[in-house]
């Protein structure tokens, strides 16, 4: 690694959901409070600096087992919307990770609060997303079975990569984070403040401010980048379930990235070493956070917090420079 960089005392943390739900597990709410608490305790040091700290995180698993109850239940039970699913999975995610950090806080005789605001995200009624759904959530099926839930339930199947059918809804832009001033103003007294969960919900507003829930999913990362540019945090941290950025990934060819400029980034991008299904949306927020004003991404394991801040670990993406 490069030179070592003097950590500043305002950070925005996103964790994949990946990071916090493996895909290995079978999702009990012991499982979740084991994994949440492990969570708690690699991003505890950080907690413990004198710093505004801001934390958003994936919903992917768990909003999909939540649409997965419902195509088991949909005979029984009415089937929520897209947005209120979001909703569900962004306040019981919060919830684990506000008590399990708190807890470890209080462990590590700090009285410093954690607090989670659940987050509406504003999309464009208009964006093309709508027109051209894209991004695959919940359960594989089999195309019989995922033919019939989705005309059943109303929803888009498609055949995913070869592994099977899923759910296929739109993935807007985030276009404004509401009440981002909640966020800043408890931010600012010091809370460790939870937001943003899962993208945000996404909803849209009509010309008199009245907002409503759409059928859509927001990229986590892109909300992520967008909310630390409206705060002003120069850095964001990305964290995940590997170690750094990769090139030629799954080949012989692979390497790891070090340190790499937002140019270089950009070069390696148009190569194709960030395919959607995996790191490309990372890398786009990246893109899109330092394009806006960012200074420094750290895309890093989640195991690697505070080596990853000191410069001896992750994937360290700085802005260009003139």
């Amino acid at each position: 690694m490069g030179a070592v960089f003097e950590i500043p005392n305002r950070i925005l943390v996103a964790i994949g959901g990946n990071a916090t739900h493996p895909e290995d597990i079978e999702g009990t709410s012991r499982e979740q409070k084991t994994i949440a608490a492990s969570t708690a305790e690699s991003l505890l040091p950080l907690a413990l600096l004198d710093n505004e700290l801001v934390i958003t995180h994936g919903n992917g698993p768990v909003v999909g087992k939540i649409l997965m109850r419902q195509a088991m239940t949909r005979d029984v039970m009415a089937p929520m919307p897209l947005d209120i699913c979001v909703a569900h999975s962004q306040g019981g995610i919060a919830y684990l990770l506000v008590q399990a950090l708190e807890s470890a806080l209080r462990e590590a005789d700090s009285s410093r609060h954690v607090a989670c605001l659940l987050t509406q995200v504003e999309v464009d009624e208009d964006d093309p997303a709508f027109q051209e759904p894209s991004k695959p959530i919940g359960p594989f099926y089999e195309k019989k079975e995922a033919l019939q839930i989705g005309d059943e339930m109303g929803w888009v199947m498609r055949e995913d990569a070869g592994r099977g059918w899923r759910h296929i809804v739109p993935s807007p832009k985030p276009k404004h984070v509401c009440d981002i001033s909640l966020v800043q103003v408890l931010a600012r007294r010091g809370t460790v403040v939870i937001a943003g969960g899962g993208g945000g919900i996404p909803v849209v507003r009509g010309p008199k401010g009245v907002r409503h829930g759409v059928e859509a999913v927001i990229d986590k990362d892109l909300t992520s980048a967008h909310m630390a540019n409206i705060l002003g945090i120069g850095l964001l941290m990305i964290l995940t379930s590997v170690p750094k950025i990769s090139i030629n990934f799954g080949t012989s060819r692979e390497k790891q990235l070090d340190e790499v400029t937002m140019r270089e980034l950009k070069v390696l991008h148009s190569e194709g070493h960030f395919p959607p299904g995996s790191m490309g949306p990372k890398v786009d927020a990246a893109l899109r956070f330092l394009e806006s004003g960012g200074e420094r991404v750290i895309v890093a394991h989640l195991n690697e917090v505070m080596p990853a801040l000191h410069g001896e670990a992750g994937t360290h993406i700085t802005a260009d420079e003139g």
